[in-house]
């Protein structure tokens, strides 16, 4: 049985989210990316604390697929230091997890 992790980056723009979606989707190295924003964040970047409008990209993949996609967010990315942040999926229901799987191959 795989391993499912749902990564999370932020982008600046909506069509630069649209992009990293649509190309992690298309390699097949994400079944599914939703896009959720814009969302306000704030942070601490190089000393000073800045705001920013941001939207979120959503990815859900198998574990074994996490280095490509990281590379190729990063590739892809605007960011020098793209925020890129996986959280294990411990549970799904069967239908689902198995349409992801099948949707990677």
């Amino acid at each position: 049985m795989a391993e499912y992790l749902q990564v999370l980056t932020a982008t600046g723009s909506e069509q630069e989210a649209e992009r990293i979606s649509a190309a992690l989707v298309e390699r097949r190295l994400a079944a599914c990316v939703q896009v959720l924003g814009p969302v306000a964040s704030r942070y601490r970047w190089q000393g000073e604390v800045e705001t920013a409008r941001e939207w979120l990209c959503l990815a859900k993949t198998e574990a074994g697929r996490y280095e490509r996609l990281e590379a190729a967010i990063r590739e892809l990315h605007s960011y020098d230091e793209p925020e890129i942040v996986a959280t294990q999926i411990v549970a799904g229901s069967a239908g689902y997890l198995e349409w992801l799987s099948q949707s990677l191959r």
